[in-house]
């Protein structure tokens, strides 16, 4: 690149610039060039892929400020004073994020936790062209489905601009793409300590109230702990068919031939030590 701006600065006694304008459109070249390598350069780095990433043991930044329902400007930080439930979605969602909501609302009445005192839940949407109007529409709405009565602070909807809610994805591992007019994303709660420490993740669009409970529980202590989904995983597939997950016995059998070789591997040791010591 560097030679044929060169080239094309070669002047003879034809030429139409002058030798200070030529320096003059060197100066600006050579500071352009830079920008333009920095460019290629990030676009050459490997894209984060779509998912959740989770960042337990972290905490949320303290600088993240959206919009509640009522149009008003709320440092997330402070809406945070008891172990909280945080769900991404974006409000005109055509699919997971309906499921998402739905399983939050079916866990909170099955759960005997209380809402509002034991915990709280704050739905955010990644979609910064939402605004507080749909939020508090989806609030409404949500809260009439829940057969119990909470109070009305206990779920919070939130909106905000692009850079507001890029801090709060990142921080909680949230990975999405945008598509046309729709999104790419998974779908999970993360739960949050008091001081805004991340505890646990908990994956899909329906939970146990165990695992609800013991979540919430874990996150009064300040405890991280690594996903339940993790183990889950290695003893359950999912059926496409019935639309669950089931039992995977033969993933069950080989890891627990695995763990019947390993054990009969370090009996003979023992053995053999034994031996070598009596003679």
């Amino acid at each position: 690149m560097l030679q044929k701006i060169f080239r094309n600065l070669k002047v003879n006694h034809k030429s139409k610039f002058t030798g200070l304008s030529s320096a003059l459109f060197l100066l600006i070249c050579l500071s352009v060039l830079p920008a333009n390598l920095s460019y290629a350069q990030e676009a050459d780095k490997p894209r984060t892929e779509i998912g959740i990433y989770e960042r337990l043991g972290e905490k949320i930044p303290n600088d993240v400020v959206l919009y509640n329902e009522y149009g008003q400007q709320v440092n997330l930080k402070t809406l945070v004073s008891k172990p909280t439930i945080i769900s991404f979605v974006y409000f005109r969602c055509p699919g997971i994020c309906t499921p998402l909501l739905n399983g939050i609302v079916k866990t909170v009445d099955m759960s005997e936790i209380e809402p509002g005192e034991d915990y709280d839940i704050i739905t955010i949407s990644f979609d910064p062209s939402e605004d507080y109007k749909l939020a508090a529409e989806k609030k409404e709405n949500y809260l009439e489905q829940l057969d119990r009565k909470i109070p009305q602070d206990a779920w919070r909807f939130l909106s905000g601009d692009s850079l507001n809610i890029l801090k709060i994805t990142d921080a909680l591992g949230f990975k999405y793409e945008k598509k046309d007019s729709d999104y790419i994303h998974s779908a999970a709660i993360m739960v949050l300590s008091p001081e805004g420490k991340i505890v646990r993740y908990l994956y899909g669009t329906d939970f146990l109230p165990f695992d609800f409970k013991m979540a919430v529980t874990e996150a009064q202590e300040g405890k991280a702990v690594p996903s339940i989904s993790k183990i889950v995983k290695m003893c359950f597939s999912y059926d496409p068919e019935g639309r669950k997950y089931v039992l995977n016995l033969t993933r069950i059998v080989g890891a627990g031939m695995i763990l019947m070789l390993g054990f009969f591997v370090v009996l003979l040791n023992i053995k053999k030590k034994k031996n070598n010591n009596n003679t």
